[in-house]
């Protein structure tokens, strides 16, 4: 927080102690920071400066609130779902849940239907249809003209690449690659 912020007799929350307590400031001190009150334990402490405070209580923060009247639950502030979990609506348990975020997911096929290549894959495949060895930049120029295998966005595909292979031939004799000269590469065999 700041500390334009912070008024005289606003209830806030604060690290007291390593724990998140919620306080009131009392008053200012004329050397800089304010005097307060934890209100759970009714303790005066010093806060010395605003960036100790961590948000005013009551202050929205995007969390459903719940009330209960009788037996109707309310949840106000949508992200939040109320699931009923036990038998009859007097032994019932209500739950709190949170929405699920949806998760990112790559396709691993193509419109074709067959399996994705990956990096390594397309570049072995280049290789293995090219009569000579080939730098990493002109793999991937090769491989994205040729459609079996396209950067996810990334700005230096080519290092990638030549990061994978250089660790394919540190296998030795089961690597897949060879290095015909500095930064040139075919394939086995």
């Amino acid at each position: 927080m700041k500390k334009a912020e912070v008024k005289i007799g606003g209830k806030y929350y604060a690290n007291v102690s390593g724990n998140r307590c919620e306080i009131r400031i009392d008053a200012e001190k004329p050397q800089g920071g304010w005097d307060a009150t934890n209100l759970a334990t009714g303790k005066k402490i010093l806060i010395k400066s605003a960036q100790r405070l961590q948000g005013e209580v009551g202050a929205k923060r995007g969390r459903a609130k719940v009330t209960t009247e009788g037996n109707v639950t309310v949840v106000e502030n949508e992200p939040a779902t109320v699931e009923t979990i036990g038998g009859d609506s007097s032994t019932a348990v209500a739950v709190l849940k949170k929405p699920r975020k949806a998760k990112a997911t790559t396709p691993e096929t193509t419109d074709a239907g067959e399996k994705r290549l990956s990096c390594v894959a397309a570049a072995l495949k280049v290789l293995g249809e090219s009569s000579e060895p080939m730098n990493a930049q002109e793999l991937i120029t090769a491989m994205e003209t040729k459609g079996y295998w396209t950067s996810p966005g990334g700005k230096t595909p080519h290092a990638t690449l030549y990061s994978a292979i250089l660790r394919d031939l540190a296998k030795g004799d089961d690597s897949k690659f060879v290095k015909t000269e500095r930064g040139r590469f075919t394939v086995r065999g």
